[in-house]
């Protein structure tokens, strides 16, 4: 016969792991984040994918990061949560920088639409081509964007990012599931 005592027991036990596990998951994205960015501030993105060292240039490096991350991810239905969870930190990590470089408080919902506008926007432009490994619609793509916000990106800058994302497309495909879950995202990759 169970006591009163003992379902209070289990349901707290129930609720502490639950709470584990969250933080566990928390830690997870947190690490894989980490390894998205410190990826994206490679110095090849800005030299010879042509990205202006300013705040657009960095978000576009960012998010051509996370949008490989999320490419790989969809290959895997054990995956899903942890991509959104993943998008969730970049958008946070978007709205935190922007109220770090002192956007007021009421313009930053304004620009955290745009940014997660040109996210969408971008992703949408470049899963095409990257699922169908078409480089000459990847290029299109890599024009069409307009990445860096700036001036557009010359055909040696092009060319770099259409190869650099299908070329890293085809390594992320060969993470195995559990790595990625562990957290491990880039973990001793340099190119």
């Amino acid at each position: 016969m169970r006591t009163a005592g003992t379902g209070n027991a289990c349901r707290v036990t129930t609720m502490l792991q639950a709470f584990r596990r969250r933080r566990r998951n928390r830690e997870i994205v947190a690490r894989l984040y980490d390894g998205v960015v410190d990826h994206a501030r490679q110095p090849r993105f800005f030299v010879e994918g042509g990205l202006p060292d300013t705040v657009m240039g960095r978000f576009d490096a960012l998010a051509i990061g996370v949008f490989l991350f999320l490419h790989r991810c969809r290959a895997d239905p054990q995956l899903a949560a942890l991509s959104q969870d993943l998008v969730d930190r970049f958008m946070t990590d978007m709205d935190h920088t922007m109220r770090e470089m002192g956007i007021g408080y009421m313009a930053v919902p304004k620009r955290m639409r745009k940014l997660a506008g040109l996210f969408y926007q971008r992703v949408n432009a470049f899963r095409g081509p990257l699922e169908g490994d078409d480089a000459a619609a990847l290029r299109s793509a890599v024009r069409d964007q307009k990445l860096g916000g700036e001036a557009p990106l010359d055909d040696a800058a092009i060319a770099f990012w259409s190869t650099y994302m299908l070329d890293e497309a085809k390594l992320n495909a060969t993470l195995d599931t559990e790595t990625i879950l562990a957290g491990h995202w880039h973990s001793g990759r340099t190119g």
